[in-house]
């Protein structure tokens, strides 16, 4: 005979997120309960009743095996108090609970439901915190539904929590008719399990619905490789692997995505290209808009080089031809392309381009794809800088639209300024450009600038290098490295790396070392001393401000062992300190970590040092980096501070967008600039250990580099030239728009 036990949940005090297998506390009306089973979703405060056996666990004394349970809402004033101040719902305290239940009695839940607005009757409840608590009691309650929908699937835990966030009521309707939208929209959810629940519907393997899905998700994917399109050869591959079909079976529903404009097939003399529409239709824009404002403005000459000077002498610099040529071209073309190594003078370059822009009374913008660069931007040009983001202002849209975000700033309502300069253009992808190209009118002097030769954007498309090898607009590179840059060992070895040329590895420098170590435990334990011990006095920084980076994520020198260790040694477990487990990764208060994927709709603020919100916005992005301020394992929020003082708040279901950032990849890096780089270069595939990828690592470090590791491999690296290919059209598109 199964036994029945109820109460209200005291306390959680294990839960593993992936499968619901949880330990809790339950407080009956005699006794402190321990149950030990699988719930979907439940929380702290609620009133349960759970039907199983006790039995008696060797190490934890007496613990209730949970077979079925069922919540139910608190039917008496004290359970109903109990559940509004265990932090169920946010906002609510103890003492406010108190008052909540002494004004409603009995009624309180009904009054929630029904007539949430009555709340404000209560001191400390404005109307605007009272429609919030009524809409996450309304959550609790369609979540544990949405939950209970989806265990039909084998979907529960974290990743439901995530389907419901991300559609809402939404979810059910999405699920029935297209379940195939989850591998599109929601990380952590791949074609297979979108395919499985296809199954569980009873979408058959060969359906044109799920060969359509398929090769869009195909298509998907590719872009998440940095690819615009794919060849068709390419394309179908990958599409009959996955999907397991016939290739004719594909080849007809590639017919059908093209009449419903879903994909765009473009013939080429050499092949057919597969685009998303999406990525097409961006593609032929930003050619067309580049070509748009290209205008050549009539300049006099001699006007400009007398300005010019007029700059050295006030602000007593000194620029070179290639420079100058770059002032000139600012002033006399729609739009300029600025690129060079470190050490080039790029950022003199653009300091005496806003001085000539200002005598001429016009007004300027600045931005860069990350906050990092943004900010470094502000301290080297003294003007404030923005991210791209930032500057188009992005907006989140309304739960219930299909897109997650917009931008203010578009072609209805674009930038008012009469020039932009963008720096680090390197990493900015087809998509990003296209918004940005929006937001600019004809006439508006549009300047770009970055180092073609470091790694393209994380996003799809090569923007740049497109850009300059289409030879169809005005570039101006800088070649010259300048004689204080030329005293770094950095910047020198940055070019010798560039241009394939061997470099020294005698130690007989300031700022670039090489330590000969070819065991990875001994590597490992190199850059632990070099981090606590040697560089911080050496550079002038913290160990915090010091950054592994390494071409690899698996691996003993990868991202993911090296930051194990690192949090060890550098921020290693504490009483004081409060951590989280998730997914096999330990968040810890004082970790360094990172956002590891575009997240449009998390808000985030800045505060003054009184605790007064100064800035707000949404949007966290991939690559921003930051330290983890407060753990609150009650609430079950993790705050977060990042470089550029944004605090955001997220969710323990949230935790996946983060990773620990005590050592990141290359790819990552980019964008950031650090006092001190630590290279680990031992082993790895050898398409991926490339000079492309060791020249970005050199140039990410502002004080000091040092490599650990094989010689031999760092000498592969610089002779290796090939780079994995990127599909990508662009630069063709504005060979025809061109010619």
């Amino acid at each position: 005979m199964a036994e029945t036990v109820e109460g209200y949940i005291n306390r959680i005090v294990f839960r593993n997120d992936d499968n619901g297998y949880t330990v809790l506390s339950l407080q009956s009306e005699e006794d402190e309960v321990t149950c030990v089973g699988t719930f979907s979703f439940i929380s702290e405060g609620e009133f349960m009743e759970a039907s199983g056996s006790f039995t008696e666990h060797p190490v934890y004394g007496e613990q209730f095996i949970v077979e079925s349970y069922e919540m139910k809402e608190p039917e008496d004033m004290i359970s109903m108090e109990r559940y509004l101040s265990s932090g169920a719902i946010k906002g609510i305290g103890a003492a406010l609970a108190g008052r909540i239940v002494k004004r409603f009695k009995e009624g309180t839940f009904r009054i929630i439901e029904e007539e949430p607005e009555r709340l404000s009757e209560i001191k400390g409840i404005s109307e605007r915190m009272a429609k919030d608590i009524y809409r996450q009691f309304e959550e609790k309650r369609d979540m544990r539904s949405a939950m209970l929908f989806l265990q039909q699937y084998n979907i529960t835990g974290n990743l439901a929590v995530k389907i419901f966030s991300e559609y809402g009521q939404r979810m059910y309707e999405i699920i029935k008719e297209n379940p195939y939208r989850l591998a599109e929209d929601i990380a952590g959810i791949g074609f297979k399990t979108a395919d499985d629940i296809a199954k569980y519907i009873g979408i058959q393997n060969d359906s044109q619905y799920r060969i359509k899905a398929g090769i869009l998700y195909t298509l998907l994917q590719s872009s998440s490789e940095g690819h615009v399109y794919l060849p068709e050869r390419e394309l179908l591959q990958r599409a009959i692997s996955m999907l397991m079909v016939e290739e004719g079976s594909i080849q007809r529903e590639l017919t059908s995505l093209s009449i419903e404009k879903k994909i765009i097939i473009r013939i080429t003399e050499k092949d057919k290209l597969i685009y998303a529409s999406l990525y097409y239709y961006m593609e032929l824009n930003v050619a067309r808009m580049l070509c748009d404002l290209s205008i050549r403005n009539e300049m006099n000459q001699e006007t400009v080089k007398k300005q010019v000077v007029r700059i050295e002498e006030q602000f007593q610099i000194e620029l070179e031809e290639q420079q100058r040529n770059a002032v000139a071209e600012a002033a006399g073309n729609g739009l300029l392309v600025i690129t060079g190594g470190p050490g080039t003078g790029k950022t003199t370059t653009i300091n005496a381009i806003i001085k000539y822009f200002e005598a001429e009374g016009l007004d300027i913008l600045l931005a860069a794809p990350t906050g990092r660069a943004a900010k470094r931007m502000t301290e080297t040009t003294g003007y404030e800088a923005k991210t791209i983001h930032r500057l188009l202002e992005l907006s989140k849209l309304s739960d219930d639209s299909d897109n997650k975000y917009s931008f203010e700033r578009n072609e209805s309502n674009p930038l008012e300024t009469d020039v932009l300069i963008i720096d680090e253009m390197s990493m900015v992808d087809i998509s990003l450009m296209n918004a940005l190209l929006k937001a600019i009118t004809v006439g508006t002097r549009l300047i770009l600038v970055g180092d073609v030769n470091q790694l393209p954007s994380v996003g799809p498309g090569n923007v740049l290098k497109d850009i300059i090898d289409s030879h169809s607009f005005n570039i101006v590179m800088l070649t010259k490295i300048f004689r204080q840059a030329a005293g770094s060992d950095i910047i020198v070895n940055a070019h010798k790396i560039n241009a394939g040329e061997q470099i020294k590895l005698d130690n007989n420098s300031k700022d670039f070392f090489f330590l000969r170590r070819m065991e990875a435990n001994v590597i490992t334990a190199v850059m632990i001393n070099l981090i606590k011990n040697k560089l911080p006095g050496y550079v002038n920084a913290t160990p915090y401000d010091i950054q592994v980076l390494t071409p690899m994520r698996k691996g003993e020198l990868g991202v993911e062992r090296l930051n194990q260790v690192l949090q060890q040694a550098l921020n290693p477990p504490s009483e004081h300190k409060k951590e989280k487990e998730y997914h096999q990764t330990i968040f810890r208060e004082g970790d360094k970590i990172m956002q590891i994927k575009n997240n449009y709709q998390l808000t985030w603020e800045v505060k003054s040092k009184y605790g007064i919100t100064t800035q707000s916005g949404t949007g966290v992005f991939n690559g921003d980096a930051g330290i983890i301020k407060e753990i609150n394992l009650f609430s079950e929020h993790v705050l977060v501070e990042f470089d550029d003082n944004r605090l955001v708040d997220y969710s323990f279901s949230q935790l996946d967008e983060l990773e620990l950032a005590y050592a990141v990849t290359i790819h990552k890096s980019q964008g950031s600039e650090y006092p001190a780089v630590i290279l680990p270069i031992l082993d790895g595939p050898r398409l991926l250990f490339n000079r492309n990828l060791l020249y970005t690592a050199v140039t990410r470090a502002k004080k000091c580099v040092t490599i650990v590791g094989s010689d031999s491999m760092l000498q592969f690296m610089i002779d290796n030239k090939s780079e994995q290919s990127r599909y990508s059209g662009l630069c063709g598109r504005i060979i025809e728009l061109r010619g």
